[in-house]
């Protein structure tokens, strides 16, 4: 595994965030029906260090230059699938003051081992997805010991301790959770976790599953204010890589779809991007109608759009 320090991308909420990544590729509890990454192809609760700690931090120190607003665990999997994360946390904080911020599916916070591993930390991000079991079963399709309740009853249990920042996001799926009913599910286990914020997601790039359909912005306005405190959408993502040290890579991109039509991957081997930072360009490529896609052999490929002269 390479590249465990990517960006700084910017990020919808927070800034120019660092990441880094702690597992392989899809190495989860859960296998999102929505998730931009594709299917999980390695569900697990099996913690442990999936890349040599020692190796992470020598190459985040040399990305401190960068000056990001946010050192972020996340990436291609679930962070505190990590067993060092709090041994990595501690020694970012005694490297640098640069905030650090956990973005998790929030699977593992019943336990208490890892709630007391994220103590440290300036920001916890965990996921809410489904209001019941049977709709977690649904949409985060999590490891068989996994149950909703086990799981809801660790991001309140995290709330109680943490003295950090605690965002919560939502992800609303259309079909799924975006009916009023199972929302109104939703918006009461919110009640009970009590995050300092509430943030609204939706389907903005290709899913996992193709019957995974996003919401309108229109429709995540009008559920903002199901939750306490009312939600901010963090869903729209366009105009961020407009900014000026974003540019270069957002047009080598473009130069590279040009030639031809290339996945996901093929962009990320070939400008040696990590396929976090692809994603994100992608996304908003796509929101500017700037490419096309085709499915080839089951594998999704983009291509510069060809727009008739005006």
């Amino acid at each position: 595994m390479s590249n465990q320090i990517f960006g700084p991308v910017p990020s919808r909420r927070l800034g120019r965030s660092l990441g880094v990544d702690l597992v392989p590729l899809k190495t989860c509890t859960y296998d999102c029906i929505y998730c931009q990454l594709g299917p999980t192809t390695c569900k697990t609760m099996e913690r442990k260090e999936w890349v040599p700690l020692d190796g992470v931090l020598e190459k985040l120190q040399e990305k401190l230059s960068t000056k990001p607003d946010y050192i972020t665990l996340s990436g291609s999997g679930e962070p505190t699938l990590y067993s060092r994360v709090d041994e990595l946390i501690d020694r970012i904080k005694a490297m640098t003051d640069v905030p650090v911020a956990v973005l998790t599916n929030g699977s593992l916070l019943w336990r208490e081992d890892v709630r007391r591993q994220l103590i440290h930390a300036d920001l916890v991000i965990p996921s809410l997805d489904a209001g019941d079991e049977a709709m977690f079963r649904l949409v985060n399709r999590p490891h068989e010991e996994i149950s909703f309740e086990q799981m809801l009853s660790g991001l309140i249990d995290l709330r109680r301790e943490f003295r950090g920042e605690y965002w919560l996001e939502v992800f609303v799926v259309g079909a799924y959770t975006a009916v009023p009913g199972e929302l109104a599910k939703v918006a009461q286990c919110v009640d009970r976790i009590g995050p300092d914020r509430v943030q609204l997601n939706t389907v903005t790039r290709p899913p996992a599953e193709k019957y995974a359909v996003g919401v309108s912005t229109e429709r995540l306005e009008e559920l903002t204010s199901t939750f306490r405190p009312r939600a901010e959408i963090i869903a729209d993502f366009r105009g961020v890589h407009r900014q000026a040290e974003f540019v270069a890579g957002r047009e080598e991109i473009l130069q590279m779809l040009r030639r031809r039509p290339c996945s996901i991957d093929d962009i990320a081997g070939g400008l040696d991007m990590h396929r976090n930072e692809v994603v994100k360009y992608i996304e908003e490529l796509n929101a500017e109608d700037l490419l096309e896609e085709s499915l080839t052999a089951e594998k999704l490929y983009y291509k510069v759009a060809n727009k008739p002269a005006v």
